[in-house]
């Protein structure tokens, strides 16, 4: 299997505090990786690394493939600000940025692709609501609808499970599900552990500055 991330000699931190320090790993193409560790190992900081929102302070991140160019990055919902106005096809429309352009018009082909990305998620009907009156699960929800209409080959995932109901997470799972067996690269950060056993093939473990690869 090739591969599509690598991490080589890697550092990553905030000012002079580093959260990561001297990693040596890799992710191989279409596989669906659990990133676990305590907490402050560093699993968020590596996560926004590889997605390009942290640049290294040392070593290098190298991602290969020209279909794994094509990114979807979710933060932790508490990095997100629900307040801005704005209703939940307009966000879920977000996804067709790298398509149509910022401020691209949105046709009827569009229009469909988002009812179906909805739909998907279970929020039909949901269209015109404002995100700030959404629940934590239905906004997650809403994320996800974005981040399937991105149509991206590798696939971040930072905590997507922390304070949504358990019928939430069973479905948000099933996409994740979804997206490896259409053969993405999918890497998730998790704590639950029995999540990851029953439904991760690959795991990272991150403890105090260590990466270590395990296969279950």
């Amino acid at each position: 299997m090739s591969v599509a991330i690598k991490l080589e000699d890697l550092s990553l931190g905030y000012g002079s505090d580093l959260a990561v320090s001297k990693v040596d790993a890799s992710i191989d193409d279409g596989s669906l990786t659990a990133i676990i560790g305590p907490n402050g190992a560093g699993k968020s900081t590596l996560v926004k690394g590889i997605a390009g929102i942290l640049t290294p302070v040392e070593g290098k991140i190298s991602i290969f493939g020209e279909r794994n160019e094509c990114l979807a990055y979710l933060p932790q919902q508490s990095e997100i600000d629900r307040s801005f106005p704005i209703c939940v096809s307009n966000l879920v429309a977000m996804g067709l940025w790298s398509q149509i352009g910022a401020f691209g018009a949105l046709g009827k082909k569009d229009l469909a692709r988002i009812a179906e990305a909805l739909a998907a998620v279970g929020l039909t009907g949901f269209e015109r609501r404002s995100i700030d009156t959404l629940s934590g699960g239905q906004f997650q929800r809403v994320l996800f609808a974005r981040m399937l209409l991105q149509d991206a080959n590798l696939i971040l995932l930072d905590e997507p499970f922390s304070a949504i109901d358990l019928k939430t997470m069973a479905d948000l799972i099933q996409i994740i599900l979804g997206w490896h067996r259409e053969g993405r690269t999918v890497a998730v950060v998790l704590h639950d552990h029995e999540m990851v056993k029953a439904h991760f093939p690959d795991t990272f473990m991150i403890a105090s500055f260590l990466i270590r690869r395990l296969m279950s």
